[in-house]
């Protein structure tokens, strides 16, 4: 998996967990699904920012977010 896109997934399943978490969170349940979102997205996040040669920089993230979207709408 490109390390990339491995990322970005990253982001978005760590960013779309958060709604999740609250709502078991609000309702007194187990936050079952938002967990394993957050471990999925945590691990390929990780990955992504081991794999890389020379790593990641805050302030390149964007500009990766929208090149990978930017492949997958072309």
């Amino acid at each position: 998996m490109d390390t990339d896109l491995a990322l970005t997934v990253g982001i978005l399943l760590v960013v779309l967990s958060v709604p999740s978490l609250l709502s078991a969170w609000v309702e007194n349940r187990a936050p079952r699904l938002g967990a394993l979102m957050v471990i999925g997205g945590g691990a390929l996040t990780i990955y992504a920012l081991i794999t890389q040669p020379g790593g990641y920089a805050f302030r390149d993230v964007p500009g990766v977010m929208v090149n990978v979207l930017g492949s997958f709408f072309n």
